[in-house]
């Protein structure tokens, strides 16, 4: 007699089908019963904290443009994670999360490590989350939300399974086929179209859902048929323009005093794959009082539905830059002049940031990938460090540390031999310092490079521009990364001399395996926004 189909047979089936390679967790007891057994064919990657779990499937999903697949342990689990998933919701990176759960004769009974509500603990930072009402409903729920994580705009979801589900008897389910481009409205892109033809100084605004839609390449020959100047979002996770192209501008701030002020020459805004627009600090923004024409372009109805100005059109990034490079004419204009690089910064001790960031750039290969989380830096990254297009470059969205190291494992186990290279505040490593052990297990070929300016650089940079004093909290003397690193398994130096680093970052870049480079900055205060008054 043929065993019937389990609730877990069915699953991996359908992992399967999705073309699901790996799944990344850190097991507890509500696991264990779907962790028995495991299959052969897929990967399980071990993180040691869930934080570093989430990020890692992050940057993998990222890598693979293919759902990440999560499983998390009941409510404590899902609670250490849940930084990374509201990273994950703003990254709009798919993800599918599966959590433990006690098993459904003793939920009543409220036991040892339930998850109370279990389906609403990680909202609203989900697309779709459920606690199927029966075993034998768990393999659908689980294909909703695969299908539900991977139209865009893509997003995290979330499934809470009872232990005892998995070896109940289940239907097999097919895994089905749905569409995820959306075309734009034929008449909306012919008013931007004839937008562009009355324009006198047209701006592309571009954000990361250029690169993730792999649209780059698209993006450049609109830019090049209208002779407009691109700048890039304020926030933007990806690169979504050659930052070395003639007519790239710049980046925004967001500051919208300052965004406005870069913008004020243009009669024509036009804002693709990001809001309109993102700011952080107040202020005034002027673009938005009328004067200059602005249109989006954005796959997400609810960005879309808070614009506060101007046209916005649904769509996905591809058909609707084909159809605008179908529409537009070839310019007449005078091509605009991009934005100059400034001049290399010289050695000096202590390092400085600026000097780092060009040192890197020269050593890193031409087809190396950057994932970044040195917020303070970011300026000076963005100065000394142009990226090359598309899936070249990844930070959080959110603004949320602890992303940046998983996501740089993610990113390596999905991106294979290619040299990933995770750019790290020394704040923001110890969020998901964790992650350093995974990627030494399976050396994978990863430099990290840790900015070590012994504090909080943003946080310092805040205070002068909120213009507050005797914040206690923001000084992070003597860490070891170094030992640290090499505690996890990973070799590791410790730069503090600029005659040093060209050769430091040689040696790691060409390591076969995870290694990492600390380096001691200057705790110089950097500038993130200009004070006005």
């Amino acid at each position: 007699m043929v065993s019937p189909l389990t609730v877990k047979q069915a699953t991996f089936d359908l992992l399967r089908a999705f073309g699901i390679k790996k799944v990344f967790g850190n097991p507890g007891s509500t696991e264990l019963p779907f962790l028995s057994d495991w299959p052969d064919d897929i990967d399980y990657v071990l993180g040691l904290q869930e934080a570093s779990v989430v990020g890692m499937a992050d940057g993998y999903a990222q890598a693979t443009r293919n759902a990440g697949f999560v499983n998390l342990h009941s409510a404590a689990g899902v609670g250490h994670g849940l930084g990374n998933v509201f990273t994950a919701y703003r990254n709009q990176t798919p993800l599918v999360i599966t959590a433990g759960q006690q098993a459904r004769s003793i939920l009543p009974l409220q036991p040892f490590l339930f998850a109370e509500r279990a389906s609403e603990f990680p909202r609203p930072y989900v697309k779709f989350a459920i606690e199927p009402a029966r075993a034998e409903d768990v393999p659908a729920a689980i294909a909703r939300a695969y299908y539900v994580a991977m139209q865009p705009p893509c997003g995290p979801t979330f499934v809470s399974v009872p232990s005892d589900d998995w070896m109940k008897p289940a239907q097999a389910i097919e895994a089905r086929s749905i569409t995820r481009e959306l075309s734009p409205d034929p008449d909306a892109i012919r008013g931007l179209a004839e937008a562009f033809a009355s324009s006198e100084r047209p701006a592309f605004v571009v954000g990361p859902g250029i690169d993730r839609a792999q649209a780059v390449d698209l993006m450049v020959r609109l830019a090049e048929k209208t002779h407009a100047s691109v700048w890039v979002s304020p926030f933007s996770a990806r690169c979504s323009f050659p930052e070395r192209h003639p007519q790239f501008a710049g980046f925004l701030h967001a500051s919208p005093g300052q965004l406005s002020e870069a913008l004020r020459g243009h009669d024509l805004v036009v804002v693709v794959g990001a809001p309109v627009f993102t700011f952080h600090v107040e202020g005034h923004a002027a673009i938005l009082d009328g004067k200059t024409t602005l249109f989006q372009i954005t796959d997400d109805p609810d960005a879309a539905a808070v614009t506060p100005a101007g046209t916005s059109i649904i769509a996905t990034m591809k058909p609707a830059l084909a159809a605008l490079i179908e529409m537009t004419s070839e310019s007449k204009r005078a091509a605009p002049k991009g934005r100059v690089l400034p001049p290399a910064p010289v050695a000096s001790d202590p390092i400085t940031a600026e000097f780092l960031l060009h040192s890197l750039a020269a050593a890193m290969p031409r087809d190396a990938v950057l994932v970044e989380e040195a917020p303070s830096h970011r300026p000076a990254m963005q100065k000394f460090m142009p990226m090359a297009g598309a899936d070249c470059f990844y930070t959080m969205a959110s603004g949320g540390l602890g992303h940046g190291l998983p996501a740089a494992v993610g990113i390596s186990l999905g991106r294979g031999s290619i040299r990933t290279v995770c750019l790290v505040g020394d704040g923001s490593a110890m969020y998901s310092i964790q992650a350093l052990w995974t990627a030494a297990q399976r050396k994978l070929p990863l430099t990290v490079v840790v900015i070590n300016n012994e504090g909080y650089g943003a946080m310092r940079a805040f205070s002068q521009v909120m213009q507050v004093r005797n914040v206690p909290g923001l000084d992070m003397p003597g860490i070891d990364f170094m030992k640290i690193a090499e505690g996890m398994g990973c070799a590791a130096v410790r730069v503090t001399k600029s005659s040093e680093l060209a050769a430091a970052l040689k040696r790691s870049i060409a390591y076969e395996g995870t290694s990492l480079v600390e380096v001691m900055v200057d705790s110089a205060v950097p500038v993130l926004y200009e004070r006005k008054g």
